[in-house]
């Protein structure tokens, strides 16, 4: 039998693009016949064809940048797909469920890594913050079900985005203390950079929008400038030392009311995401994930299994108190939960900042052992999130079959944008 060993990983562009659609193509198959989420699928497949599975390909510039834009997409695409009307109606609620999705992991994560981990107080704040925010990986599962404008979706997202708000702004001021910068000139900046990027967004977007769609009608043309203000978006906020997810959701929020829900241009910009950023993305934080570390020793699936109960426990509690609260039905609540438990590129962005950072004694602030833990929580939480969400979804669907005037059901009419 010949030995291939010594032609993988693979270097080839074309031959790591040509890997990547068959994962794309075959997932959903595979999954399928499982009744397995095949966004799971595409994770899995990135664990097995990454270097710490049987090292296929390697995770080169491509799985870098395309793995960006899909995030972006996935933030981008369920800003553009919210009822902002719903929403505006609902922003009390919208407001209580994110401070919860917030403060209740962020405090159980916190107990637990100073008294079943003996953490110093730095450390802990600093998982607090990865297991407080989340990244909304199952929301593609979302736009596949068509339950994209329910209130508990909506909810959801707005809470995931003011979650991971809040999570960056401590992650500031831990920063700011131990690299010895902060004080109150740095944070009145901060916050003036903040509102002037704000304004400036929503100065700006619209009215070049409005001017673009009306003198251009070609449909490429329009699906570039689309994309163009998503990144425009992302990079300035990475220019004010923010996520560029967070600018990425701002445009969606702001173009909203420009791209209706059912129009040409948004089947192309779903079609897009959908077809090839959002896998390209899946597929990358597979490649991140080693699943040997669970048998490595070193504390490490402690730490794992701290970090793990202790995030999904506090987003279980806020998303079934939300739900409780609002009187919405249980299958909103799942969905809450499913949507809001994942935690992805921000945990890793997050934990990169970690590791460059020092406690007082002069030790880094994130080690091997907590690292590796950081990183297979992301996978067991992928998990988590996608089958809750997949599940809660079907129920919500054959609900709104049977009680089609339901608590969670949108009664809002469609507007259709003629080009």
């Amino acid at each position: 039998m010949p030995d291939i060993s010594h032609y993988l990983p693979i270097t080839s562009p074309t031959m790591i693009f040509l890997v990547v659609l068959l994962i794309v193509l075959s997932a959903p198959i595979i999954m399928g016949k499982l009744r397995i989420p095949h966004i799971i699928g595409m994770v899995i497949a990135g664990v097995i064809v990454g270097q710490y599975g049987l090292n296929i390909l390697i995770r080169d510039n491509s799985f870098e940048l395309f793995g960006r834009v899909g995030l972006y997409y996935i933030m981008f695409l369920a800003a553009l797909e919210m009822d902002n009307e719903g929403l505006k109606k609902n922003k009390y609620k919208l407001l209580t469920f994110g401070l919860l999705t917030f403060v209740i992991p962020f405090g159980l994560t916190y107990f637990t890594c100073t008294m079943l981990l003996g953490y110093g107080s730095m450390r802990s704040l600093l998982l607090s913050c990865i297991m407080a925010s989340n990244t909304l990986i199952a929301y593609p599962i979302v736009g596949r079900f068509g339950l994209q404008r329910k209130p508990s979706v909506s909810l959801s997202v707005g809470a995931s985005m003011l979650a991971l708000f809040l999570a960056l702004v401590v992650l500031a001021m831990l920063t700011a203390i131990t690299e010895k910068y902060g004080g109150i000139g740095f944070w009145i900046w901060f916050g003036l950079k903040f509102a002037l990027f704000c304004t400036a967004l929503i100065l700006l977007i619209p009215r070049l929008t409005r001017w673009f769609l009306r003198r251009y009608s070609d449909a490429v043309m329009q699906f570039i400038f689309i994309m163009a203000m998503l990144f425009m978006s992302a990079a300035l906020a990475e220019l004010i030392e923010l996520e560029g997810i967070l600018g990425a959701f701002l445009s969606g929020l702001i173009l909203n009311r420009y791209i209706p829900h059912i129009s040409p241009l948004m089947n192309r910009i779903e079609f897009i995401g959908n077809a090839l950023f959002i896998p390209y993305f899946l597929i990358g934080v597979g490649m991140l994930i080693n699943v040997r570390l669970l048998f490595a020793g070193g504390g490490i699936i402690w730490v794992l299994i701290c970090l793990t109960v202790a995030g999904t426990l506090g987003k279980a509690l806020a998303a079934y108190l939300s739900s409780f609260s609002f009187r919405l039905p249980l299958s909103s609540g799942h969905m809450m939960f499913g949507l809001t438990s994942a935690h992805a590129a921000g945990s890793i962005a997050m934990i990169m900042v970690g590791m460059r950072l020092q406690t007082a004694d002069g030790q880094p602030m994130i080690d091997n052992s907590v690292l590796n833990a950081v990183i297979l929580m992301i996978l067991f939480t992928c998990v988590v999130s996608t089958i809750v969400t997949e599940r809660a979804a079907r129920r919500i669907t054959l609900r709104d079959k049977e009680l089609p005037t339901d608590n969670d059901q949108s009664t809002d009419d469609e507007n259709i944008l003629i080009l």
